[in-house]
């Protein structure tokens, strides 16, 4: 099937390399592309020691990492020039329809992420067209709640309408962890608009206002934030719910988690 969606052929699959992109060790692709589908182009234009893409067309998958086994079409490039240090690429009107929308099964494993295409394609399985380009996952439930901070604001800047309505009319208790030095911060909202209002104060500040977490973010530099923070709801509790409550339950979860200084990151 995957052969006859891409027309190709013994003389057409020569031009293209296939693009596995997948964790960096920084940001998940899919997060990067969700934000601003421009920024699919950088991990096309990044050039290693090796000229990996040495062919006309990049054919450029990402990592859906709520699935496993899952890829998401992101689109065919074509490089227009091979410098030493990077590519200059293209976005090609091949296939655009599908980018973002077309999900590919392949459980492919190996660290090389720029490979021939010919040596894969046939065990690429379609699984999915999606209605519209993937835009971020759909609200779980409360009790599911976790998010790395790349999902966080991806979720608040596009003002998901399933998370806001959610988020907007709960209060909770919350837990921010950070994956560098693996402390632990606990807050609580309950203001108006509830735990939206509170996290997108994260999402445009990186720290929330909180004396700790600033040690860690410079002034209008979310790349430590994006690299390391991520985001549990613990409990949440309905709009009625008293303001003081909601502050002895967060004092609670300070003492069970053992979240202030110096263990952690709360300093009350």
């Amino acid at each position: 099937m995957m052969s006859d969606v891409l027309r190709i052929d013994g003389e057409f699959i020569a031009d293209y390399k296939i693009h596995f992109a997948s964790h960096n060790g920084e940001v998940e692709p899919l997060d990067e592309w969700v934000r601003s589908n421009d920024n699919l182009f950088g991990w096309q234009e990044f050039r290693p020691s090796v000229n990996d893409f040495n062919r006309e067309y990049i054919f450029a998958l990402m990592k859906f990492y709520p699935e496993n086994n899952c890829w998401l079409f992101g689109g065919v490039f074509r490089v227009l020039a091979r410098h030493h240090d990077r590519y200059e690429v293209e976005l090609s009107q091949e296939f655009s329809e599908f980018i973002g929308r077309l999900k590919l099964y392949y459980s492919y494993t190996d660290r090389k992420r720029r490979v021939n295409f010919e040596n894969h394609y046939e065990r690429l399985e379609v699984g999915e067209i999606l209605r519209e380009p993937y835009g971020g996952r759909p609200f779980p439930g409360f009790d599911s709640v976790n998010l790395s901070f790349n999902e966080l604001e991806n979720i608040i800047t596009k003002n998901r309408f399933d998370w806001r309505q959610a988020l907007a009319n709960a209060k909770g208790i919350y837990l921010i962890t950070d994956g560098s030095t693996k402390k632990q911060y606990i807050g609580s909202a309950y203001g108006d608009n509830g735990i939206w209002s509170r996290w997108s104060y994260y999402v445009s500040s990186g720290h929330g206002g909180n004396a700790r977490l600033r040690d860690f973010v410079p002034e209008a530099d979310l790349t430590y934030c994006r690299e390391n923070f991520r985001f549990n709801l613990l409990e949440y509790h309905l709009p009625r719910a008293l303001d003081q409550f909601v502050i002895d339950r967060e004092g609670y979860w300070k003492d069970v988690l053992m979240t202030r200084v110096p263990h952690g990151l709360n300093e009350n």
